[in-house]
């Protein structure tokens, strides 16, 4: 089955087409921006992925650009990932005969989607523009890409299911400490009434990492007396209702003391144990999947957790320091799991032969995180569509200029790569 998509309202009118839904291939993007120049027409923004953080930054104010641009310490994480990427080479085959385009769909959680990405968790997404992530949860259903809503997200769970209609969507936990499962179960409850239908548990962010360009501007949106960041909480009646009777107001009567205290609700400080992931499949009915695994022993402990799925991750590098490149350590893990639960992929990722080598290496999935952000910035849902159609075009003909049928590990495997440092 080849990936389907719709063509965005604004690229309908400027090419004089109608507005009229229609599906397309993700290269067709590529088409329409050559047919629009024929009329001297210039793209809104680029198709330079490199530019795209540099681009939004210029958009953004100091602070934001300080979070969604900032890593851990010196940064030698997050270098390490893109390091990572650039240590494996695609080695294209010559005269292979193919019935079309490469095939984009993948199978997780028993279920064929149409494209091998997602929509990573990103929070408080309005500090990088006004529309926050009811623009992103858009964009990602009209490009049929799965969104992953963020805990930390600065809209309610109810506004985002909404925003992203029929779309895929998948509800991300920063799990609050036991004292509070009453909460946990009330934020549970809420996204699977809002046709949230698989849950990713984050591990390595129970407390936030150091992070100097935080730092450097005194920021933490999580502390402002606003809802970015702390909107789910806000919104919840378990928490709200607990809220009060500690201090004896409505929390938009007292915000500051609000903010900081659903902050500390939800980054606890200290770490839950593999023993209480039986707690989340009691009060959640489909799919988990535990985010920010990085070796084969935490991998094989997550299928003896009997969890669906894992995310190899080291949060693009904003956790800790100092780590590995997170393909790095992707197959070992692979090796060791792969065959018995779904693997999702995130961290560096920054264009199409990115996601070519970690399906390669063998993710199920990978997720998008920074590039969608600054998509989020230049241009709101536009802008992220746009992220989304120029990722996905330039992974399919990726993989059909190197012969590749397809992201099934029977054509996308370690055979079609090469580590050039140990030729």
């Amino acid at each position: 089955m080849a990936a389907q998509f719709k063509v965005s309202d604004n690229v309908a009118h400027r090419t004089n087409r109608t507005a009229e839904t229609r599906t397309v291939h993700p290269t067709d993007y590529e088409k329409q921006i050559y047919e629009q120049g024929l009329k001297y027409y210039r793209p809104q923004f680029t198709f330079q992925a490199s530019q795209w953080q540099i681009e939004a930054e210029k958009l953004m104010s100091a602070d934001s650009v300080g979070y969604v641009s900032g890593n851990a310490g010196t940064g030698e994480t997050a270098r390490k990932n893109r390091e990572a990427f650039q240590k494996w080479s695609i080695v294209p085959k010559r005269l292979v005969k193919t019935k079309g385009l490469s095939d984009l769909s993948t199978t997780v959680f028993d279920k064929q989607e149409p494209v091998p990405i997602a929509i990573a968790p990103v929070g408080v997404q309005q500090i990088f523009n006004p529309d926050g992530e009811s623009a992103s949860a858009a964009a990602a259903a009209k490009e049929n890409v799965p969104y992953i809503m963020s805990t930390a997200s600065s809209t309610s769970i109810e506004d985002v299911a909404q925003a992203n209609g029929d779309g895929t969507r998948w509800f991300q936990l920063y799990w609050p400490s036991n004292e509070h499962n009453d909460i946990t179960i009330s934020m549970l409850d809420r996204a699977k009434k809002a046709g949230f239908t698989a849950l990713f548990v984050t591990l390595d962010t129970y407390i936030l990492g150091w992070r100097p360009s935080d730092m450097d501007h005194g920021y933490n949106p999580f502390l402002r007396s606003d809802k970015i960041g702390v909107a789910i909480g806000f919104s919840d009646p378990v928490y709200r209702k607990q809220f009060k009777q500690k201090y004896g107001c409505e929390i938009e009567d007292d915000m500051h003391n609000a903010a900081a205290d659903w902050s500390a609700t939800i980054f606890p400080g200290t770490s839950h144990s593999w023993e209480d992931i039986k707690f989340l499949q009691d009060h959640w009915d489909g799919p988990i999947v535990l985010k920010g695994i990085q070796n084969a022993a935490d991998a094989e402990k997550a299928v003896e957790a009997g969890v669906k799925g894992i995310v190899v991750s080291n949060h693009g590098g904003r956790q800790v320091d100092g780590g590995p490149g997170s393909l790095s350590m992707l197959p070992s893990i692979v090796k060791a799991v792969g065959d018995r639960l779904d693997v999702f992929f995130d961290s560096g990722v920054r264009c199409g032969a990115d996601i070519a080598k970690a399906l390669a290496l063998g993710a199920d999935m990978c997720l998008i995180g920074r590039p969608y952000a600054y998509g989020l910035a230049m241009g709101g849902e536009e802008g992220v569509s746009h992220v989304l159609k120029s990722l996905l075009g330039d992974l399919q003909l990726t993989l059909h200029l190197a012969g590749i049928e397809s992201v099934s590990p029977k054509h996308l495997n370690s055979s079609v790569l090469v580590r050039e440092d140990q030729l």
